[in-house]
């Protein structure tokens, strides 16, 4: 087959037509599309200083001799504290609505469709 039969063929395929939105939905999903809320540098330039005070982070937290039984000891007497504050069925309420609230937050719902930007 050669080249020409095949470009014959192809042109002679019935084709669906393309729907009558599909430009107006290209131009919205690309040009139209809503400007980004941060510039790259931007970006950059936080991630940058999250890494630099990460870093430093554990500089400081491995150059402090023991630091882990005082990290431990503090979050066992916070533990302790909250204990004596709040009754256990407040902290059993608590952690429930805590549960809800990240269950409920990891759901999806369906997007709304979005209006065609090209009107």
């Amino acid at each position: 087959m050669t080249e020409d039969e095949l470009e014959r063929a192809l042109f002679a395929l019935p084709l669906e037509a393309p729907p009558a939105d599909l430009r107006a939905r290209i131009l919205a999903a690309t040009i139209a599309r809503p400007r980004l809320t941060f510039r790259a540098w931007e970006v950059w330039l936080v991630g940058t200083l999250f890494a630099f005070m990460v870093w430093l982070t554990f500089l400081v937290g491995t150059s402090v001799p023991d630091v882990g039984a005082a990290i431990s000891g503090a979050v066992s007497a916070g533990v302790d504290r909250l204990a004596d504050t709040l009754s256990v069925n407040a902290l059993l309420w608590m952690a429930l609505g805590v549960s809800f609230v990240v269950w409920i937050s990891q759901l999806s719902f369906p997007q709304p469709r979005r209006e065609i930007a090209d009107r």
